[in-house]
């Protein structure tokens, strides 16, 4: 994530609430994408290091649990910028500028000079972040399946230049030995029905059985996903894009709520403002005065009642509402209170990060040496595919 600042509840129904569910059943990597904010931030850097540590703090306060996931920083995992050059060898022009979001941004940010190799470039540096943790899974909404699918072929063209080691088959052979006989048997018959008669079902099989040996080296069990579809060793794994639930946050004024529409609530935004927020929001405008019927469907309120409330509110808001047997006041007093209820546990979690800053500062710390160690790894086996494995 883009370290924005303090988030707003867009944000926690958009993404975080996501992770908080996904951190329990994946070994989960969020980061600060902090290099990728200097590509259209590139002249106001200084807001970004107190962003950074807003954006941890609202992270915390949401659930995101660093016992359970790690919390880095994008720019204190230099391997990143590495991998992220190396590919830029191989990396056709044509395929940065044909990204769907290139010549969209720059249509929307007109104000932003955007003619930078940084932003031209900062899908294959998004590409990166996947590649060097050899991510199997991405959470993302539907707007970024195409730069999954870049990443995807990218490791492809990577794999294919840079995958074939000497005495490749011979090590594969070597390898499948190590599964065992039954096993050994086994991927050799998914092996050939995917390869002679293309059975998607025979590949997914095989990978399974793959992902669950956990005796075997990292590099024979990626010459043994490389062997299975008749390339080289996997040097680099190909990320499958997660489409998450992202629930649509409406914003005050009844638009998805964004900062830039200024229409937001902050994730621990003082109670008090939050009430007067919710209070002030604009009605059905047909309702003039209290003893006039109102239609929820053209009220902003409804919408975060529909997010908010339960089965019987909302029949009370309907009924009441076109009765004009409740008024605007009242229909909003129950989504003050599920607002406020929704925030408590996150003010109250972050409040301990606030008090005492060292604890996100130690857990950044640990979370980027987590993430480095594994960047690392990742690297050695890409300079020595390249040839710079030389000491």
């Amino acid at each position: 994530m883009r370290p924005t600042g303090s988030l707003h509840l867009g944000h926690y129904h958009g993404v975080l609430k996501n992770w908080v569910e996904m951190q329990h059943q994946f070994e989960c990597l969020f980061f600060v994408a902090d290099w990728h904010a200097l590509t259209t931030h590139y002249d106001t850097p200084q807001i970004i290091e107190q962003n950074v540590w807003d954006m941890v703090i609202d992270w915390l306060g949401a659930g995101v649990d660093p016992a359970q996931a790690t919390l880095f920083i994008q720019s204190r995992v230099p391997e990143h910028a590495e991998l992220h050059l190396l590919l830029s060898m191989i990396t056709p022009l044509g395929w940065l500028e044909r990204m769907p979001t290139y010549k969209d941004q720059q249509e929307k940010l007109t104000s932003k000079d955007l003619s930078t190799y940084g932003f031209l470039g900062y899908p294959l540096l998004m590409s990166s972040d996947v590649l060097i943790y050899r991510a199997t899974q991405v959470p993302v909404g539907e707007d970024q399946v195409p730069h999954i699918e870049f990443t995807r072929e990218l490791a492809r063209r990577f794999n294919h230049i840079y995958g074939r080691e000497a005495g490749f088959e011979e090590k594969a052979e070597a390898a499948i030995k190590k599964l065992g006989g039954k096993k050994a048997k086994l991927y050799r018959e998914l092996r050939t029905r995917f390869q002679e008669q293309g059975d998607s079902e025979a590949l997914e099989s095989a990978k399974s059985l793959l992902d669950e040996q956990q005796s075997l080296s990292l590099g024979d069990r990626e010459r043994l996903f490389g062997f299975l579809e008749g390339g080289g060793k996997m040097i680099l794994s190909e990320p499958q894009a997660m489409l998450t639930v992202a629930s649509k946050m409406p914003g005050l004024d009844g638009q998805k709520m964004s900062k830039s529409y200024g229409n937001t609530i902050s994730l621990r935004e003082d109670e008090a403002d939050v009430s007067k927020k919710i209070r002030t929001m604009p009605t059905d405008p047909a309702r003039i005065r209290r003893t006039d019927a109102g239609n929820p469907d053209r009220c902003p309120v409804w919408q975060l009642h529909q997010v908010y409330s339960i089965d019987s509110i909302k029949q009370w808001v309907q009924q009441g509402c076109r009765s004009a047997g409740i008024g605007c006041i009242e229909c909003k007093q129950p989504v003050i209170d599920a607002v406020l209820e929704e925030q408590k546990p996150m003010r109250e979690r972050a409040q301990l990060y606030l008090d005492d800053p060292s604890l996100v500062r130690n857990i950044i710390a640990d979370g980027c040496e987590k993430a480095r160690k594994l960047a690392s790894e990742t690297m050695r086996d890409v300079r020595e595919a390249m040839g710079l494995g030389y000491s």
